[in-house]
Order: C-alpha cells, then structure tokens, then sequence
C-alpha cells in the first residue's frame, strides 16, 4: 500500500504539473505521514545527506565550465576544426554538426549546452547548404545528447554517486560508446542525404594550410579534454578536483586568450549557473528520501525476487530495463530518472551479472534518448529554439534519429567490451 501512495501521489503530481523536485519532496512526506514508525526528520535527512557530497561539486562547476566555453569562443573554433576537417566527408556539413557536438561534448558535460553552443552556428549553416531546417534542427538535438554520454559528464558523475561506482572508471567507459552513437549518427544521416538535391555550391575543399590554419587557432580548445580528463586517468586529480581545473582553464583561455568573454559577464553566468544546478540538487535531495522509503518497502528486493523467479537471462532483464528506461526517459527528467531508478534496478542487473559500470553507460544512454524525445525532450526544445523551428515541425523529424540511436544503443547493451574495454586495459578494473 505504501508503495502505491509514494509512487501514485509522486505521478499524480507530475501530471499536473508540479516540477520534478517538488513532486519527489511531496510524495515522500505523504509517504512519511503513512508509515506509522516513520516521522518526517527521515525527510529532513535524506534532503542533507543528498546534497552533502564532495563529489556533487563536480555537477557544479562543469556547468559553469560549459556555461563559459559556450560563449567564449571555444565553441566557434571547434566547429572550424570540424568543418576543415570533416567538410569534405560523405554527409558534408552534417558530418561537421555531428563531430562538432562530440568534440564540445568533450568538455562541456551537459547535452543542453552542447545542443546552444553548436546550434546556434550549424543549424543556419545546414539549411544554407540545403538542409530542411527541422531536420538540422533534429539533428543537432540528437547528437547534442552526447554532451551526457562522453566524459566529463555530470550525469555520469551523479550515477556514480547513486551506484557507489568509480567516477573514473565511468568516465573511461564512456568514451568508446559515445563514439558509437556518433558515428551510428553520421551514417544515418549519409543514408539519409543520398538522393536529396545537393546545394547549388559544393563545399570547397579546405587546404592544408587552412586546415593547420583551423587547428592551431582550436589547438588550447582541443587541449581542454586531454588537460581535464588527462588530468583524471593519471591520478594527478579527483573528477571534482578537475572540474575546478575545467572552470580555471576555461577561464583563462576565454577571457584572457581568446579575449572573446569579457570579464564583466561573469557574474550572470555564476548566476545561471548556480540557477541551473539548484533545480538539480533540489531533485537530488529530494530523491534521497523518496529512495530511503523505496529502500524501507524493499522493493528492489521484492522486484530482484520477481524478476530471477521469471528469468535468470541476463540478456532479456538487460532488454527490459532498456525499454522501461526508454519509456521513463520521455516524461522523466534524465537526472531524476538515475537517482529514482539506479537503487531499483541495479540489485537486479548485479544480481544477474552485470558490472555496474556497464549497466550504468546503458542507462545514461537509454535515458539520453530521453532528452530528444516528446514529451520531454529538453534537447528538442533547446534546438527549436535556437534554430527557430516551430516544435511540432522538429518532433515530426526527430524519431529516426531516434531509432537510430537506439540501435547504437543495443550494440552497446549487449556487447559490454565496448564499455568496459578501457577501465579493464588502463585501470584494472574488474580484475
């Protein structure tokens, strides 16, 4: 019965629209308030102990290191290097968006900013090049969700916290997935332009010395990933000690480099910043206590028994929490949905032999989808945004792109090496 009321009043109150951390808070109390042998200081200390974490810091500030890199001219010349590069490519410009959302997703940690940053240059840019506009649009949301599947990614950083898992190890099995998304999304999109009218100019062909041009204009903008993750795998810094290396780094190359960020500005980008992150420290607390009830019902003991009587096929639970987490993704903010689901699902999926990090890529994956898919969708609004789409024309031609993430993600899924090939070769891990 309990059950029922913390997660009946917790939907309820979703569909009426009360925000995510609120809901979370208010089904907890409720659920409190029945439980006679609780009171509501259990409340009070799931919302401290939440938030009461070193390694949150990292959630900080690599949202303001993205915040700063978006706007200060990191994200321009990126797209330059990609372009050079890429240009030439089959899917021409659409192969430059899509290595460009990778190389920013390299430092930003977030698809929001990733999707603002590369959006705002590439989407007029596509369409000038014969690109319909929603389908640049559609594009860009899309691999805009690589800012959370390739590290630093604050998602990731949040799972491990809610998994009790090795930040670093996330971080590193991440890197060869999320270059699968990627490149399951520029053959797509090559499948996708043949036939379609090519733009009336052929994109030229950069020169070398363009090229070199490109690269040693972006070269302190490619370093950032080798600095900040660089820093991670050589045991020099914690993940959260190199988000404030990020921050720093950042700092230097936009204001006093670049020159692109004026210093006066910063101020309102702390503020945005702070503003974005509260709303997630809000859900992360709120989440503690809604799980500590979770934990209370025994219900992931109760689901783990469930499930082993029907099937001790790690392959079908694994296609099951795929779809579950498909399906929570449209409706359920990507953070809320680790730290809600994570304590429910993971027993199960170690129970079965599952390594935690694996299964933690897949669920950041699966719900990454989430964020270009209606009714949520947080990257599709972002790119209509910005690309000045009208959202019922992007959501039209956003689902293959989502199949085809999909079926990068079931490679993923179901071929574990390619998650934890490097933790095992370059930390040991699992041995």
């Amino acid at each position: 019965m309990t059950s029922a009321i913390l997660f009946g009043s917790f939907f309820t109150l979703l569909a009426i629209g009360v925000p995510i951390g609120i809901a979370l808070g208010t089904a907890s109390l409720i659920a409190i308030a029945w439980i006679p042998f609780l009171n509501f200081d259990l409340y009070a200390l799931g919302l401290i102990s939440g938030i009461d974490s070193f390694t949150l810091i990292a959630v900080v500030l690599f949202t303001l290191a993205g915040n700063i890199m978006s706007q200060g001219g990191i994200s321009r010349r990126l797209i330059r290097v990609a372009d050079n590069v890429f240009g030439r490519a089959p899917g021409d410009l659409g192969t430059v968006t899509i290595m460009a959302c990778l190389f920013f997703a390299a430092i930003s940690g977030t698809g929001s900013a990733t999707v603002a940053a590369i959006g705002l240059a590439m989407i007029p840019a596509l369409v000038a090049r014969g690109y319909d506009r929603a389908y640049a649009g559609a594009m860009v949301a899309s691999a805009g969700g690589l800012g959370v599947m390739i590290p630093p990614s604050v998602v990731m950083i949040v799972y491990a916290v809610s998994a009790g898992v090795s930040v670093t190890a996330l971080f590193m099995a991440g890197i060869v997935p999320g270059i699968v998304i990627a490149l399951t999304l520029i053959v797509y999109n090559i499948l996708r332009r043949r036939g379609v009218q090519a733009p009336a100019e052929p994109l030229p062909r950069a020169t070398w010395r363009e090229t070199l041009s490109a690269l040693n204009e972006a070269k302190l903008a490619l370093l950032m990933p080798l600095v900040v993750l660089g820093g991670i795998y050589a045991g020099i810094v914690t993940p959260t000690e190199s988000s404030a290396v990020a921050v720093v780094y950042a700092l230097i190359v936009s204001c006093f480099v670049y020159r692109e960020l004026p210093l006066r500005d910063l101020p309102t980008m702390m503020l945005e910043s702070a503003l974005l992150v509260s709303a997630v420290l809000v859900i992360i607390g709120a989440s503690v206590a809604f799980g500590r009830i979770i934990a209370l019902e025994q219900i992931p003991l109760e689901l783990s028994q469930f499930v082993l009587g029907l099937t001790q096929s790690w392959i079908v639970v694994l296609l099951a929490a795929i779809v579950l987490l498909l399906i929570v993704g449209t409706f359920l903010e990507t953070l809320a949905a680790i730290v809600i689901l994570t304590p429910v699902l993971l027993p199960v999926m170690t129970e079965l032999g599952v390594d935690p990090v694996h299964f933690g890529i897949v669920m950041i994956v699966a719900l990454a989808i989430g964020f270009v898919t209606p009714p949520l969708g947080a990257n599709l609004f972002m790119a209509a945004q910005v690309g000045r789409i009208p959202f019922d024309d992007i959501a039209r031609r956003i689902f293959p792109w989502v199949v085809a993430m999909i079926v990068a993600l079931l490679i993923i899924a179901f071929i574990p090496a390619l998650s934890l090939g490097l933790p095992r070769i370059f930390l040991d891990y699992g041995d």
